[in-house]
């Protein structure tokens, strides 16, 4: 399974995505974050599904980007042409990955900012090749395990909130998922995106580089649930409180 965020806020774009590859009873690290980057053209992909067909399909779109990259003015255009090599693929190895019992399941996550942008972009694309954008009200996708990540960041992102904050929520929604999902897990790879910069800045971090942060954060979990008001729960408890005594 895998774990790619891409998150757009007011001011920029942050990509994070684990490294872990599970096959069968093999794990394997690889990258599932690919930068293409030139002047005034600056996008990233993520994606989850069968590695084979995402590195055919990157590779396609490697060769539309050196060969038409002055076409692609606004990265809806891009993320078509993208698409485009995703269904060429599905029609070259379908058939076969069915025959083998596999399913074709390309899902990625697109963003950036070329040209002739008003501002930065992010999409979802799905197997079928169509896409959608993200907007204000959620401001973020999520593609492969969904489920523990994502209550963090309804509950704490908005579209307004700072990038640096941005990426510790980021951070902290990958962190649910990999305490609670052995097949997502570190190292992870973030990219950050500042808005008109044109310019993608990468990092990867190892477990020991963040795991401070990681335990702080249960910590001050656990804190907060204690500091939390108790009244509410008195119909709950005092009638069994109440019986000890009566015991007594």
């Amino acid at each position: 399974m895998t774990y790619c965020l891409g998150i757009k806020t007011k001011t920029g774009l942050i990509a994070l995505a684990d490294t872990r590859l599970t096959s069968g009873s093999e794990v394997t690290t690889n990258k599932k974050i690919s930068i293409h980057q030139v002047e005034h053209h600056s996008l990233f992909i993520m994606t989850s599904g069968l590695r084979s067909v995402r590195d055919k399909a990157i590779t396609y779109f490697r060769e539309v980007i050196a060969e038409r990259d002055a076409n692609f003015n606004k990265l809806y255009k891009a993320v078509n042409a993208f698409g485009e090599q995703v269904r060429r693929v599905a029609q070259e190895d379908k058939n076969a990955l069915a025959e083998a019992g596999l399913s074709f399941n390309l899902y990625a996550i697109v963003g950036g900012q070329l040209q002739d942008d008003d501002e930065h972009k992010l999409y979802m694309l799905y197997p079928e090749g169509n896409w959608i954008e993200v907007g204000p009200s959620t401001p973020f996708f999520i593609i492969g395990n969904t489920g523990y990540g994502t209550p963090i960041l309804r509950r704490g992102l908005r579209y307004d909130t700072p990038l640096k904050d941005a990426l510790k929520i980021g951070f902290l929604s990958f962190d649910s998922t990999r305490v609670s999902a052995n097949d997502v897990d570190f190292p992870i790879d973030i990219a950050v995106y500042e808005r008109d910069s044109f310019h993608i800045t990468e990092h990867r971090f190892e477990k020991e580089d963040v795991e401070q942060i990681a335990h702080q954060w249960g910590a001050l979990l656990v804190s907060s649930v204690q500091r939390l008001p108790s009244d509410w729960m008195k119909p709950v408890f005092e009638p069994h409180e109440q019986q000890i005594l009566n015991d007594q």
